[in-house]
């Protein structure tokens, strides 16, 4: 749990520096892009890097879970490059990378879909809420071996880590409902986000992340493809404006519609995820 907690207060003090930026600037610019995908970036790797030493230790498996597949649970990791100190990095390149992608993907994910008044925290209510059943069943022996799970006993502690994550969100909810009272900035979104990216890899069900956080997920690949779309078709858009619940303001929906229809597709898509545990 203590990986979790020290992931979530950096990626959260990387918002911090962003929203304080911003206030002291006075403008709507706070960290360059650039610098804040550095600092991303190097807490990813460094969470990576520690999760090579839990491995060497025995504390953790790099095997993947994949929905619907029993048997296959492939491994980034490279043993023949390994074993030699000379290629060791080269072996454990790709891991590392990946778990970095996932980590900075997902943080932003969740910091590019705080557009609405309680859109982003409701979600991520449902997302806290699958990942503490899930870490439940992890660190449950009996539970993880009938459902094949990774089984690890410290998963149990970050059952803990997600209620109280689910509890904080709920409670900031009240306040964030619309209209909004309090708002997170990018300190809680990154800090949210990136925690959640992290207790995904930490119980290995980084694939079941993309329908536990689909709409977050959903909300930056709408805003990569707006900027590729401009970039590469001389100007021209997808959508009318991204991330993609702007898209539907600009359609005329209203925004406790959008709102409580995002909820209900992410809602959807978590339980998708927990019942894939059963269909293998």
């Amino acid at each position: 749990m203590w990986i979790a907690t020290i992931t979530l207060l950096a990626f959260g003090w990387i918002g911090f520096l962003d929203d304080y930026a911003k206030i002291t600037k006075q403008r709507n610019l706070g960290l360059s892009g650039k610098r804040k995908l550095l600092y991303q970036f190097i807490v990813g790797f460094s969470f990576a890097a520690s999760l090579l030493f839990m491995r060497a230790w025995g504390d953790f498996n790099t095997a993947m879970n994949f929905p619907f597949f029993k048997s296959f649970k492939p491994s980034l990791l490279m043993p023949h490059l390994m074993a030699n100190p000379w290629t060791y990095v080269l072996g454990v390149a790709p891991f590392c990378i990946f778990v970095a992608l996932v980590v900075v993907f997902t943080s932003n994910a969740v910091n590019l879909t705080d557009g609405l008044d309680g859109l982003a925290i409701g979600l991520m209510v449902i997302a806290a809420g699958a990942l503490t059943i899930l870490t439940y069943a992890g660190g449950h022996a009996q539970l993880a071996q009938y459902l094949e799970l990774a089984r690890n006993a410290r998963t149990s502690e970050l059952t803990i880590f997600c209620g109280s994550m689910t509890g904080a969100s709920i409670g900031f909810l009240w306040y964030n409902a619309h209209p909004a009272e309090i708002f997170m900035g990018d300190v809680g979104s990154l800090g949210l986000g990136g925690s959640m990216a992290v207790v995904a890899v930490l119980i290995k069900q980084e694939v079941l992340l993309l329908f536990i956080g689909g709409i977050f997920i959903l909300e930056a690949v709408s805003v990569i493809l707006q900027v590729g779309s401009y970039k590469l078709r001389n100007g021209k858009r997808i959508f009318r404006m991204a991330p993609i619940h702007h898209h539907f303001e600009a359609l005329g929906w209203t925004e406790s519609k959008i709102i409580a229809r995002f909820w209900i597709a992410g809602l959807v898509l978590a339980l998708f995820a927990l019942t894939t545990l059963k269909l293998r």
